[in-house]
Formats: C-alpha cells, structure tokens, sequence
C-alpha cells in the first residue's frame, strides 16, 4: 500500500515493470534491464535529456494524492456540519504547474511569502482558494493578499491585525481573518510533547493570554472578518493523538469566545505536518484514516461543548508532493573509508554525487534520513555499507548517511533518492555558486520541464560586477 491513502487510484497504466513501493512513488518501476522507468520513462533517458542531478516528479502520483486527501476529507467530514477544506502547503514545492495541478484536483493553497502568493495567482488559482501565512509578513505582502481578496490571512501576531485591517480599508474591503494560535502541543515525529513550546517564533499563546486577546481585537476592527483559529502543531506526525489535544483546545477557545460574545466562529485550521515513508518500513496510515480520526476529534470535542462543529481546514504539502518525487543523481567519485568506528562498519564506500546539500539540505540540517538505489542497470549482487555525500566543500554534506549499495557500482552510474519532493528543491541553495536542479514532471512516457535548470549565467546575472559581453568567460553561453 502507497504511503498516506490509496495514491495509486486513477493513475495511469504502467507500461511496463513491477512498481518498487514505498518510499518510491507509484509510477516507478524497475524494468529487466534493471534500469528504473518514472511513470514510463527511462531515467536513462532523462539523465541524457535533462542532465543531472534533476527532480523528477511523477506528476499523475502527485494529482492521486491530493485527490485522495480531497475525497477523503470531504467523505470524513461531510455530516459534521461545516465539511472539510483542504490546502496544499505550496513550502514543500510550489510551481506554476504544481500549483495549478493541485487546484485541479479539488484543492486549496496555503502560501507563505509574496513569492509563493504570486506564484500560486499565476497558476489561476482564485485569490479565495488562497491563504497566506507568515510569522513576519511584509506590507507589500499584506496590501497584494487584500487587493488579490485571498480567502485567508493567518495572523501571527498583535500587531499584524492592525496592519492588515488598516490595508483592508485602503482597498475598502472586509479581510478575511484567522488567529494562529500556540496551544502548548508540539508534535515531532512520534513524541508528543505539552510544556515549554509556547517559547517560539510562531502564533499567539493560548496559555498567556495573547490568543484571547488577539480574538477581542480582530472582533473590534470591522475591516476584519474572523472566520476562527488555526494551529501547526508539527511536522512527520504519523497519528492523530497531537492533534485531539490541539483541536480540543482550541474548540474550547471558540466555546468561551461565542459565550462572551455572542459571536461562534465558523472556522477551525489544524494545520499540516502529516508524513510519509522516507526509508519503506513506516507504518504510515492511509489518509482515510486520517480524515476519519480527525474528524472524530472534532466530532467529540465539539458534543463534550454543547458547541456546532465549524468547518475544517487542513494543511498537508509533504504527504502531497513528497513521495511523489525523486532526485536522479549521477556518480562520480566512489571511495572506501576505514572507519575505525567501535560499532558499525569498519569500511563504508563513500560515493559522491553531482549534487549534495544544495539541493536536499535536510540530512544536514534536520539529520533526515533517506534510502538510494542504483537505477540505471543491475547492479551485482554483492552489496556494501555506503554513504551518498555531495560535492560541497563541507564534511557534512551527507544525502543519506547510511544505505547498502552495489558493491560495483561505480563513476557514470545513475543514483536516485526517494521521497525528495517536500523541501528539496524548495529549500535549495546555490552554495559553491552550484546552480540549482530543474524539476521533471513525467506522465504517461512524456516529460516537461516545471522548474528549469539554473545555469552559471543565471547565477552571474545578479553580480553587479558582471555584464554580459563586457567580458569573455571561458565556456560561458551568451
């Protein structure tokens, strides 16, 4: 079974190969010439045509995904009152086709920058289906989310109602508004933890007070509409114990504020966070069972209320678009290493590929982990312990720290990393001045370009000490 639901529902057929699963996605399968295909396509091929290192998005993956969550949120939640909404968290990848994909598929989008917020506009995605988030937004970024009449704008502090009530009324309409509060839960991975997490950058604490207050204030402004409260309680969260303990907090807060006030807010985000399969052997739960836990928490939180349940909103980005990508790697230097370690190995193969930190920095930021394969033959059947570093001038510059690979596997081989597709390529630096991947799609045997490939121009373009044609640079295009 696919990782969080049934992603591989109305894909197309495969046109050839046994699917490898988990953490790989769907479409990708591995042929008798041991070579791997994306949804149909050779990854040899894509290596000739596109070069490498390259994201490579199995694009009928990614719609399957979102289309599951879509279903089963509105399945989940459709007797409970206001339903379901769902967007996609355009920080784990957003692109003008990624965007204007998921929209297709029945979803929302959450943004998080002018950046994202254009980008997702340009994709023809309604300003109503949009929200926009941030700890520190702008008042460009404001006064452009008011003016293109996005669906919501997330307050993250005190002073942000103001500033964005007061940009309401120079465009003269009524802002959309919710409350991001601190509820004093924090989920990572599989620990839940409820003390000494109101100590961040991000929403109003509920236990000092500021949540409640950020209520009166937004209710005292009538530029403002309060649609409700919003919390993100974390990030690889695989059950929904984290969530019951938010959600019920926050409902209470909503139950206290129409008792003050008179005024019940319509509306409850929960956030994303929800994961995935990096290594295969996760135990991740199908997004049917998510939306149905889910919206039992909200079912008995609201009758323990005497409270209506509001329509929900959910935020997911990695569980859409993480598996749903990989990053094709060529070889280069493939060393053996005395470790001289205690425990472990005592000899780990370090190979080096054409990429490294600059395009997946979560190894070395976050330690994340992740599997590799060889992909563009059959490889022997001896295998080694390895470590798949870059080409970065950092001894951290590690893509996955430990993997058993071909014992043969050598220079001009092709590699591929599962599962990149969440904060890979939108987290990728030009460290080294290494201009950054292209991003792939692939459907159906075609490929398209979403994202192209940086190149040594692209990077001299912003020095202000260059000037094309001013002077010549040794294999640099025009």
């Amino acid at each position: 079974m696919t990782p969080v639901g049934d992603a591989s529902a109305g894909l197309d057929p495969l046109r050839d190969g046994v699917p490898l699963g988990p953490p790989w996605s769907a479409g990708v399968t591995r042929g008798d010439d041991g070579a791997v295909r994306v949804a149909g396509l050779d990854v040899r091929e894509i290596a000739s045509r596109f070069g490498t290192p390259t994201f490579v998005l199995d694009e009928a993956d990614l719609r399957a995904r979102a289309r599951a969550f879509r279903e089963a949120f509105d399945a989940a939640f459709a007797g409970l009152g206001g339903g379901a909404d769902v967007y996609y968290a355009g920080k784990a990848f957003l692109s003008v086709l990624v965007a204007r994909w998921v929209h297709e598929e029945g979803l929302r989008v959450d943004t998080a920058s002018g950046g994202e917020l254009a980008t997702a506009l340009l994709a023809g995605v309604p300003g109503e289906a949009i929200g926009l988030h941030g700890n520190n937004k702008s008042d460009a970024e404001i006064d452009r989310a008011v003016a293109a009449g996005v669906g919501r704008i997330v307050l993250d502090s005190l002073p942000e109602i103001d500033r964005v009530a007061d940009a309401a009324a120079r465009h003269g309409v009524r802002a959309p508004v919710m409350v991001r509060v601190t509820p004093g839960v924090h989920a990572h991975t599989h620990e839940f933890i409820s003390t000494a997490h109101e100590d961040q950058k991000f929403g109003l604490s509920l236990a000092g007070g500021q949540a409640a207050e950020a209520v009166e204030r937004v209710l005292a402004r009538p530029e403002l509409e309060l649609l409700g409260l919003h919390s993100h309680i974390g990030s690889q969260i695989l059950d929904v114990a984290g969530f019951e303990v938010a959600a019920r907090r926050l409902l209470e807060l909503r139950a206290d504020v129409a008792a003050r006030t008179g005024y019940l807010m319509p509306e409850l985000d929960l956030g994303g966070g929800y994961g995935i399969a990096y290594l295969g052997d996760e135990d991740v739960p199908p997004v049917r069972d998510l939306a149905e836990g889910l919206a039992d928490v909200v079912r008995r939180a609201c009758a323990d209320l005497s409270s209506p349940p509001p329509r929900v909103s959910l935020e997911p980005g990695r569980a859409i678009v993480g598996p749903a990508m990989l990053t094709l790697y060529g070889v280069g230097t493939v060393k053996e290493v005395q470790t001289g370690a205690e425990h472990g190995p005592a000899v780990r193969a370090y190979v080096s590929v054409d990429g490294g930190m600059s395009d997946n920095i979560r190894t070395a930021l976050y330690g994340a982990e992740y599997t590799a394969a060889l992909v563009s033959r059959a490889g022997g059947a001896a295998t080694r312990p390895s470590r798949v570093v870059g080409k970065h001038c950092e001894s951290g510059d590690i893509v996955v720290r430990d993997v058993d690979l071909p014992a043969d596997l050598r220079a001009g081989d092709l590699l591929a990393v599962p599962a990149t597709g969440a904060y890979g390529r939108s987290m990728a630096s030009n460290y080294n001045l290494v201009p950054r991947p292209p991003v792939v799609a692939v459907r159906g045997g075609e490929a398209v370009v979403v994202v192209r490939r940086e190149t040594e121009q692209d990077l001299l373009a912003l020095d202000a000490g260059y000037a094309p044609g001013t002077r010549a640079v040794p294999g640099l295009g025009s």
